[in-house]
């Protein structure tokens, strides 16, 4: 029974922290959503301590505790995959920032170098005008 009330209060919190995180925009919502079902499946695990069982039996698995590190095996490697995916996203988008960056930096060089011979130009034309 300790154990049971020590998982509830472990995925409770869990959900109360992934919940703030949101509330204060820390955390966006897709990564959120993960946790909080990470922390829900927790929460029912923990108050229905047989449904765990219930499911090792069906599946032919021995100890139900080598369900749950397996499916938390899966859950750390899809959220390693997915963080994986969202890096490899957002260096490709700094890199193309970058390049664009670059760009405009070289676009406002060369414009400056001109402006002043342009606007040398008009002053002679203006010069002209008034002799």
């Amino acid at each position: 029974m300790t154990t049971n009330l020590i998982a509830v209060v472990a995925s409770l919190a869990i959900f109360v922290f992934v919940f703030d995180l949101l509330r204060r925009g820390v955390l966006k919502e897709k990564y959120a959503v993960l946790w909080l079902i990470v922390a829900g499946v927790g929460f029912i695990f923990s108050i229905v301590p047989g449904a765990l069982d219930w499911i090792g039996v069906r599946l032919g698995i021995g100890a139900p505790v080598n369900l749950l590190f397996f499916v938390m095996g899966v859950v750390l490697v899809l959220v390693s995959v997915q963080l994986s995916y969202e890096l490899s996203r957002h260096e490709a988008r700094i890199r193309r920032l970058a390049e664009e960056v670059a760009l405009i930096r070289q676009n406002l060089q060369s414009s400056s170098k001109s402006a002043p011979l342009d606007q040398s130009a008009d002053e002679s034309e203006a010069h002209r005008g008034d002799e």
